[in-house]
C-alpha cells in the first residue's frame, strides 16, 4: 500500500508540474512539485521509501525533460534518502523545521544537479544562486502547506504517531 501511495504522489506531482509549467508562459516554475513529493514521501514513510521514490521521480523527470538520464534521479535519490533519515532521527512536526528541511533539501538537490551538469559540461547556470534561493523558499512554503493539508485529514496524526513508534521500536531492539 505504501508503494502505491508513493507512486501516486509522484505521478500527481509530475502531472501538476507539467500543467503548471504550461500555464506559465516561459515554462520556468519556481516550485519543484516533484521534489516536494519526494521530500514529503521521505518524511512520511522513511529513508527507503524516500530513496526509491526519489529514484523513480528523478528518472521520470529526466525522461520527460529530454536531458541526460540519471542526473535528476541521483539528486532526488540522495535527497530522498537523507531526508528520510533526518525525519526518523529528529522531530520534524512543526512548520519551521519542515520549512527548513524543504529548503535544505532543495539546496542539496540543486547542488548535486548543477554540480554534475557543470562537471559533465552539459549546461551553464548564470544566476544559479538566485534561482535556487527562490526555488528553495517556494518549495519550503509549498511543502509546509502540503503537510498542513495532510495533518488536517481525519486520523492522520494517529497513523503518523503509530508509524513513528513502530520505527523507534524496531530501531532500538
Amino acid at each position: 500500500m505504501t508503494a502505491l501511495r508513493v507512486v501516486a504522489a509522484i505521478v500527481v506531482a509530475l502531472i501538476l508540474q507539467s500543467v503548471v509549467a504550461r500555464l506559465v508562459g516561459n515554462g520556468q516554475v519556481p516550485v519543484d512539485l516533484v521534489l516536494v513529493s519526494v521530500v514529503s514521501t521521505a518524511l512520511l514513510y522513511g529513508r527507503v521509501a524516500g530513496l526509491l521514490g526519489g529514484s523513480l521521480a528523478g528518472l521520470a523527470q529526466d525522461a520527460l525533460s529530454g536531458g541526460v538520464l540519471g542526473i535528476g534521479g541521483l539528486a532526488n535519490s540522495v535527497v530522498g534518502f537523507f531526508t528520510g533519515m533526518i525525519g526518523t532521527q529528529f522531530i520534524v512536526t512543526q512548520a519551521v523545521p519542515r520549512f527548513l528541511l524543504y529548503t535544505g533539501a532543495t539546496a542539496v538537490h540543486a547542488g548535486i544537479y548543477i554540480g554534475l551538469s557543470v562537471l559533465l559540461g552539459l549546461r551553464r547556470f548564470d544566476r544559479a544562486f538566485v534561482e535556487v534561493t527562490i526555488q528553495a523558499l517556494a518549495n519550503g512554503v509549498v511543502g509546509v502547506l502540503v503537510f498542513e493539508i495532510i495533518d488536517a485529514l481525519p486520523g492522520t496524526r494517529q497513523r503518523w504517531r503509530a508509524r513513528r513508534e513502530r520505527r523507534r521500536k524496531i530501531r532500538f531492539h
